[in-house]
């Protein structure tokens, strides 16, 4: 067998110079035939070795018997049912190669999304512990965020909630649909409690919610996170590029952190679209349900008659209320930064969410008209109707009775 060089130096000497055949064998040193096989040839020379065989190809025939009446038939079945004697990973190999023939095609479904369809939902529970005051601070398990990814255009959103309860589940989700302008046709979530189970059972607050929103809500199967895969590499996208060498101050600091940095992954370019997020979420928010006219009740809600120790109490801490409305009922709503009390349609207290637990948040203004209240009811006397006479009983009475004296 001639060399590359020699193939490529004859080709080019008969095609490029117009030597004859004798002449070129004269001068690379090669028989005529060897340069006739050169020009004939329409691709480098290359060695090839013969197979040697295997021990496998007597048995081939009664392999591909088997696999002809059943398919699927392990190799390990194969190889009793031949009387292998050999290693159990040749035959293996040589199963592998012949099975395929023998099989339906099995193609991969592909997962497309139409603008609008869905969007898919979670909660992310990051490996951190942040300070929420008073000398506390969250693990992971207690600091869930709730996250949001659109299936066509892969928009992301997340915001901290204090609480998997559903009052704050159902006002962070209204939050992020918000920041998104629409509402998805179907909304995807895995088995959260306050949501409800696979495959239609949701919760009374849910029903609520997406009715509302006039949207529909599917609940994954349980062990089944391929279903909502977008979401899940948005979570592991946040650990990766998100989380790695920040330092959070409080909860306010790590929502602003990572809404600032949301804003900019959907301005990144996205290998699987070949596009930005940012480029398709125009046409994914055309194709979804507008916001409804009026917004889904959320939050916390409540309703009660504000005691003599003029405090409310949600979510594991003590909110103080004016104490002039003791007595009366009062109207107690929150969302995820705010608690406010109302009273006939006047707000009574407003005080910022504690994300702490166990404490008592007092107004300054509430503690004085409290001691302003006080005083005045101490001060305050009871007038003895004039022209009233006491009697007055003869003390000899009280010693006859007593047995101490003698009757008059």
């Amino acid at each position: 067998m001639i060399s590359v060089e020699d193939w490529a130096e004859i080709r080019r000497l008969h095609r490029a110079e117009g030597l004859p055949i004798k002449q070129i064998a004269r001068i690379r040193n090669v028989s005529r035939n060897t340069v006739r096989a050169a020009l004939r040839s329409d691709g480098p020379p290359k060695y090839e070795r013969e197979p040697a065989g295997s021990v496998a190809d007597g048995f081939e025939p009664r392999i591909r018997e088997l696999l002809m009446a059943y398919p699927t038939m392990p190799a390990s079945v194969i190889a009793d049912r031949i009387g292998w004697p050999h290693s159990g990973r040749t035959l293996r190999t040589r199963v592998a190669e012949l099975r395929p023939a023998y099989l339906p095609p099995d193609p991969a479904s592909r997962t497309s999304y139409a603008a609008g369809e869905l969007a898919q939902d979670d909660f992310w529970f990051p490996d951190i512990t942040l300070p929420v005051g008073f000398g506390q601070v969250r693990a992971a398990k207690q600091l869930p965020v709730l996250t949001m990814v659109s299936g066509y255009s892969r928009w992301a959103a997340a915001v901290l909630v204090p609480s998997r309860n559903a009052e704050d589940l159902y006002a962070g989700w209204w939050q992020l649909i918000g920041q998104l302008g629409a509402v998805p046709r179907l909304l995807v979530w895995d088995g959260e409690g306050a949501v409800g189970r696979h495959p239609d059972k949701l919760t009374g607050e849910c029903q609520s919610f997406r009715g509302t929103l006039a949207a529909r809500v599917y609940v994954c199967q349980p062990g089944d996170p391929e279903a909502k895969g977008l979401v899940e590499r948005f979570h592991d996208y946040l650990e990766r590029s998100f989380l790695p060498g920040r330092v959070f101050t409080g909860p306010a600091d790590f929502n602003a952190q990572m809404s600032a940095w949301i804003a900019k992954a959907n301005t990144r370019w996205h290998r699987r679209l070949e596009c930005r997020p940012a480029d398709r979420i125009g046409a994914d928010r055309a194709a979804m349900i507008a916001l409804p006219p009026v917004p889904p009740v959320t939050g916390w809600h409540k309703t009660a008659r504000l005691p003599r120790d003029y405090y409310v109490r949600l979510d594991g801490n003590d909110y103080s209320v004016d104490p002039a409305v003791i007595g009366r009922r009062i109207q107690v709503t929150a969302d995820l930064s705010r608690v406010r009390v109302s009273c006939d349609g006047r707000v009574v207290a407003d005080h910022e969410r504690c994300w702490a637990k166990h404490q008592t948040l007092t107004d300054p203004a509430h503690l004085e008209t409290a001691r302003a209240l006080r005083s005045a009811r101490r001060l305050a006397v009871v007038p003895v109707p004039r022209g009233d006479e006491v009697e007055q009983r003869d003390l000899a009475v009280y010693d006859l009775l007593s047995g101490s004296g003698e009757a008059v």
